[in-house]
């Protein structure tokens, strides 16, 4: 029997059940059961995940669970997931990615250039609020909380519009909602958003085996550019990141950015390289973001600067 680890939202249940399906699409009769946690970022829905504690709020108990052999398999959504994993964790695996772009919902407005001055826009995520106010600085954007659902109704009471991950969106069967899609040059994606990541322990030599022939080798560069971008970048939840890398051919391109909160500032940068660099490569977009002046915003906005030290590879 196979235990996966995962949220009890209906997102993460289907991203975990999608998982299981996966495996039994392998190993016809294999048992595999969901066990079912919450985590601190479920608890506490009021507060923007930057004053709390950012990304490891969805995945400690998660990991804790491998760790203490309660399960075999942790499914997260890779954005959730830390720069650097917990000790003896590995990523097993990284499947297809859905589509990694963002989506306006808004019932009245269908379209951003649409909204009326001043609307009223909600989002979990101060990178989508940064780069909204760099679009339109005449919005008014408000920290939502919750699942998509939960998302989604509030842009029918009292929000003009929401602004969520489209990935959540279609394999939750609710794509129909968004009434634009965000071009990538327009508003670039979180990090490794869209991609899940299957984690497991580093010495389930079983498990890991099991997990390889869910691995999709084109989205592991695309992750693995983009998570050298934000360990090198050494950001969270509290500050505006955004990194997108697409492969064509043997080739990665990646686009980064940096924002102040209020979308004032925005550091941006490019590169290309060889896919078999692609960690390197985001490394390396990184420390020319931090030197065109993405190091300051860190500062002022964490209250700290990145330190000189080359990350430890996650």
């Amino acid at each position: 029997m196979i235990r996966i680890a995962t949220r009890r939202s209906p997102l993460a249940k289907w991203q975990a059940n999608h998982v299981a399906d996966l495996l039994r699409a392998r190993e016809p009769g294999l048992e595999v059961r969901l066990h079912e946690l919450v985590t601190r970022g479920d608890k506490i829905l009021e507060v923007p995940l930057a004053e709390v504690g950012g990304k490891g709020l969805f995945v400690k108990e998660i990991e804790d669970a491998l760790l203490a052999r309660d399960a075999e398999i942790a499914v997260h959504s890779m954005k959730d997931l830390p720069a650097v994993l917990a000790p003896g964790l590995t990523l097993g695996a990284v499947p297809v990615r859905e589509d990694p772009r963002d989506a306006l919902c808004s019932p009245r407005w269908k379209t951003l250039s649409a909204l009326p001055g001043g609307a009223r826009v909600g989002t979990s995520s101060l990178r989508r609020g940064a780069q909204l106010k760099a679009l339109r600085p005449d919005l008014n954007v408000e920290m939502v909380r919750g699942n998509v659902e939960t998302r989604l109704r509030k842009a029918s009471e009292g929000l003009d519009a929401v602004v969520l991950a489209y990935a959540g969106l279609r394999r939750l069967g609710l794509d129909r909602h968004a009434t634009y899609v965000f071009p990538a040059e327009e508003m670039l994606p979180a990090v490794a958003q869209g991609a899940l990541a299957l984690e497991a322990r580093a010495d389930d030599a079983a498990t890991l085996k099991r997990l390889a022939a869910l691995e999709d080798p084109a989205t592991r560069v695309r992750v693995d550019a983009e998570r050298g971008f934000l360990a090198r970048i050494e950001g969270g939840c509290q500050v505006p990141i955004a990194g997108h890398a697409t492969l064509e051919g043997d080739t990665v391109r990646m686009r980064a950015l940096v924002a102040s909160l209020d979308g004032t500032r925005v550091v941006r940068g490019e590169r290309r390289g060889p896919a078999k660099d692609a960690r390197a490569l985001g490394v390396a977009l990184a420390e020319e973001l931090l030197s065109k002046g993405a190091g300051e915003i860190l500062l002022e906005t964490e209250g700290r600067a990145p330190s000189l030290a080359a990350p430890k590879r996650s």
